[in-house]
């Protein structure tokens, strides 16, 4: 049983990924076509695989995915010994980034939650439902 779920889309890949279409048209009408279609499917590729982020609380473990779910990463609630709602800096960015505070998965926005294990290692998880995330973690890792 699920205590919290919500996929998060990827605004800022939509917005890249809009704003290159018109670049693979130029690319058609020069005739560079294996290059317009290496592109096309490059750019399908990744708005599919990180055009969403999906966080998934059950019972005993706190689980984060892009997109289809290729990339992924999970951990024990009973390893969480503190959460905290964070906003981070514009430069820490989007996508799978290793930032100064350890590593974070997003896909918009600038908040995020902040989970430290009992190995003292810190998560990012970029959220548009930053407390409404920290207070689900909170109360299934037994931490409130």
């Amino acid at each position: 049983m699920n205590t919290y779920k919500h996929t998060q889309i990827g605004t800022m890949i939509l917005i890249g990924a809009a704003l290159i279409v018109p670049m693979i048209i130029f690319l058609v009408f020069k005739g560079f076509l294996l290059i317009a279609g290496f592109t096309a499917f490059m750019l399908i590729l990744m708005t599919i695989l990180f055009g969403s982020l999906t966080v998934e609380i059950t019972e005993t473990k706190i689980y984060c995915w892009f997109g289809l779910g290729l990339v992924r990463k999970q951990f024990d609630l009973a390893e969480i010994t503190a959460v905290e709602t964070i906003r981070y800096p514009w430069y820490y960015g989007w996508g799978i980034r290793l930032t100064p505070k350890g590593w974070m998965f997003n896909v918009s926005g600038l908040d995020a939650v902040e989970i430290t294990r009992r190995s003292g290692k810190h998560f990012l998880i970029g959220t548009d439902q930053p407390h409404k995330l920290a207070s689900a973690i909170s109360q299934a890792a037994g931490l409130l």
